[in-house]
């Protein structure tokens, strides 16, 4: 995978420019702080350098009753002017850019009715499950009881919806230019989705289901990370993320779809989410 330089990672979906925007701006506006600041220590050092017979002494100011506190404080309210400007550049952007980006990315997931894809993803140390529904287009059901190294969803596939559900370790399809809604799940501990071509990054939290979205804009091959401490076998956690076009999506979807599962034996089921 060839996805990165000496910058960012590529850009591989909808939303990844609005995230590559606040970073620059914010890397863009601290160069300048940064050198603006260098130019006026630097102003300082040489302007009120020691000079043979001038006596280093400190200016007192006297409060006068003709008058007031800005008057008398006129000095010290100008030298604020910096920190005011660098406090307004930040609410602006927080107001005028943080707050919608946030709200269309983490904010908006697409109602299922409305996506082109939904995939549920399952976080476990140290693993990625996902889940697609089968031909019927329905999840199925899932039952704690039904967990197994070889059932590691749960999955009962007497559920007719569930019985064509596909089941993948550690892969995750999807189409390019399609809006896909992710239902992202964890088994036992804190994990954190991170796709960084996409600039998609979500905690996955035990006992939530959390929704989140992407339309991938780039065809090829990604890697999915587990961005959160999460046990020792945390840096093993990882999968492929494959970005392809509708035709072969929907090819590798029926492939998977023609490897009927055997339902599990009830003898070997034990443990639970």
């Amino acid at each position: 995978m060839n996805n990165y330089g000496w910058g960012l990672p590529i850009r591989a979906s909808s939303f990844a420019g609005q995230i590559d925007f606040g970073i620059l701006l914010i890397h863009a506006a601290m160069a300048l702080i940064f050198v603006l600041w260098g130019v006026f220590f630097a102003y300082l050092l040489v302007r009120y350098r020691r000079r043979a017979g001038t006596p280093a002494q400190r200016e007192e100011h006297h409060a006068s009753s003709q008058g007031g506190f800005w008057a008398n404080n006129a000095g010290e309210l100008k030298s604020l002017m910096p920190d005011v400007l660098v406090m307004l550049f930040e609410i602006a952007l927080i107001v005028f850019y943080a707050f919608p980006v946030w709200r269309s990315i983490k904010m908006s997931p697409p109602d299922p009715k409305d996506a082109d894809v939904v995939v549920e993803v399952t976080a476990e140390q140290f693993a990625w499950d996902v889940r697609y529904p089968g031909p019927d287009g329905k999840f199925g059901r899932a039952k704690p009881e039904l967990v197994h190294f070889s059932n590691p969803l749960g999955l009962d596939r007497t559920d007719p919806a569930a019985a064509d559900d596909i089941f993948v370790a550690n892969e995750l399809h999807l189409p390019v230019g399609k809006k896909t809604l992710i239902r992202l799940r964890s088994k036992d501990v804190v994990h954190d989705f991170f796709v960084p071509e996409f600039r998609l990054k979500q905690d996955a939290v035990p006992g939530l289901e959390i929704p989140m979205w992407v339309v991938p804009t780039r065809i090829g091959h990604y890697e999915l990370a587990c961005a959160q401490l999460c046990g020792f076998g945390h840096s093993l956690m990882r999968g492929d993320v494959y970005v392809e076009s509708p035709e072969d999506f929907q090819k590798w979807l029926a492939s998977r779809a023609a490897l009927k599962p055997a339902p599990p034996s009830a003898s070997n089921n034990s443990g639970g989410f």
